[in-house]
């Protein structure tokens, strides 16, 4: 997936403060800008109100039903995803997958297909050898940063695949590929799904768009996809339709990946989301029958 780097958790507006221009009676240079106690009481009012904001919308959250953050869905959930991910509903099989798919994103490994190229496998490893600092991906930890946004193999190679499926084995790295997914990927998507006022189909389809093409606000990145969608139709908490903007960001979420990689394979979008969409099937009830990339799954 892409770059894991950049999170928008909030909007923080900005503050105008006053600017001023002292001129010393000896003609030199003038001290430009705000003075710092301005400076700082303006940075203090954005973060207090942007912590105001985020108070506002946990409230709002804590009143809606847990959606696809219920066990049983979020179970459900990472089904759905391994079957475009890893090409099997038993995501707890593939902690030790990785290969290199050649579509210029280095390596892509673990249960959600964390890439060498994109940050977010650099991420996972740091973050995990800050709490296990003598475990077998640690030594890789330069090269890995060398590569980072590249598709090279430079200090990876031979070793990096074998290290990755023997840390694989071990339930810490197993809890760390986790807390990654959900911290990263699951929980930011689901809780903006939420203030959009999508159900739990609508909070699946932000979680595996957020996978698929990273949180980022760059062009093609999750949140462009959303703001793209936003302008064409409303969100149900701006009074529109669940069903017309889903239909809506989908539809845009489609051209991306053909944007990424023409001629690719679309059907966890074409033969999976949009199935269930069509299907008015907005709670994301079992049974579930989807395509992706011809092979069909089954929930029962």
């Amino acid at each position: 997936m892409k770059r894991a780097g950049v999170l928008l958790l909030a909007a923080v507006p900005v503050i105008a403060t006053g600017v001023y221009f002292v001129l010393p009676s000896d003609g030199a240079d003038a001290p430009v800008g705000p003075p710092p106690v301005a400076a700082q009481s303006a940075r203090a009012e954005a973060k207090d109100r942007a912590e105001q904001e985020r108070e506002a919308d946990d409230a709002v959250i804590a009143a809606l039903p847990p959606g696809l953050a219920a066990p049983d869905k979020k179970e459900l959930a990472q089904k759905l995803v391994a079957s475009a991910e890893n090409s099997t509903t038993d995501w707890r099989t593939s902690y030790g997958n990785i290969e290199d798919l050649d579509d210029g994103q280095g390596y892509t490994a673990g249960i959600i297909g964390f890439c060498t190229g994109t940050h977010d496998l650099l991420n996972l490893v740091e973050r995990y050898t800050r709490s296990h600092p003598d475990n077998g991906l640690a030594a890789y930890l330069p090269a890995l940063r060398r590569v980072d946004g590249t598709d090279s193999h430079e200090g990876l190679d031979p070793g990096f695949t074998e290290a990755w499926r023997a840390e694989s084995e071990l339930p810490e790295f197993r809890e760390a590929q986790e807390y990654e997914r959900d911290h990263v990927y699951f929980e930011p998507s689901v809780r903006l799904a939420k203030l959009d006022g999508l159900g739990t189909l609508g909070q699946f389809v932000y979680f595996d768009a957020m996978v698929f093409h990273g949180p980022d606000p760059d062009p093609n990145g999750f949140y462009d996809l959303r703001e793209r969608a936003k302008k064409k139709a409303r969100t149900p908490a701006e009074g529109g339709s669940e069903k017309a903007f889903l239909d809506v960001f989908l539809d845009v979420r489609h051209r991306a990946m053909q944007d990424k990689r023409p001629g690719g394979d679309t059907t966890r979008v074409d033969t999976a989301q949009r199935r269930f969409l069509r299907a008015g099937n907005l709670n994301l009830d079992t049974p579930l029958e989807w395509r992706v990339y011809g092979d069909l799954y089954r929930v029962p």
